[in-house]
């Protein structure tokens, strides 16, 4: 007796064993898209929290504020945990939009005590040469950058020795001392932003600039 089947036996089995693989695949897509849609949204709260702050100057006097804003920080590392920020895409110049560094808002707050005013703050980072430099602007000619050596030591640590740093202006250069070394970690990291913390527990946020800085 012979049976008829509207299906060859060979492609129902080989179908069989492809379902289960097309829901795999569904179901990893569909968690992608939910967790690239938490990032964008984790991102829009954390950049529209720091648009007025003056790069962190105002957030100094107002503790409910930084708290607020290290909340949204936190949010973000939770979804950049297990991701890798040490490669390729860390190389860029990097313009700070906000921190806790009481050193680099020093300098902003009182640039004008010397008849100037501070202008972008940079991190210009190129991973493969093993270098970083940063940078704060005080046009239309000054600058002062920091030299650094960097070691990559985990898929989110980068550690930093300074070498040297400058202050420039116009016509003359002056050259000063190294100062320390220490770590950073890039907790977050697109296409657009970069969130970091310290080994101070000092916060840094940056964006991807429109220029790159040379010395």
């Amino acid at each position: 007796m012979s049976v008829s089947l509207s299906q060859p036996f060979s492609s129902k089995l080989s179908s069989s064993f492809k379902s289960p693989n097309h829901q795999w695949r569904r179901t990893l897509l569909a968690a992608c898209a939910t967790s690239s849609k938490e990032a964008e949204l984790a991102k829009h709260d954390l950049l529209g929290l720091i648009s007025e702050e003056e790069r962190g100057v105002k957030t100094e006097k107002n503790s409910w504020k930084r708290s607020k804003i290290i909340k949204s920080i936190n949010a973000m590392e939770v979804l950049g945990k297990g991701s890798v920020t040490t490669g390729s895409s860390l190389s860029s110049t990097w313009r700070m939009l906000w921190t806790t560094e009481k050193e680099q808002l020093f300098i902003i707050k009182n640039a004008k005590l010397l008849g100037t005013q501070a202008g972008d703050v940079l991190q210009v980072i190129d991973v493969e040469k093993r270098l970083l430099n940063n940078v704060i602007t005080f046009p239309p000619y000054g600058v002062f950058f920091v030299r650094s050596t960097i070691d990559v030591v985990s898929p989110q640590r980068v550690n930093f020795r300074f070498t040297s740093a400058v202050l420039r202006g116009k016509d003359w250069e002056f050259p000063l001392p190294p100062f320390g070394q220490g770590w950073f970690e890039s907790i977050y990291l697109d296409d657009e932003i970069r969130v970091v913390k310290d080994i101070r527990g000092d916060y840094l946020i940056v964006d991807r600039a429109s220029h790159n800085w040379t010395e």
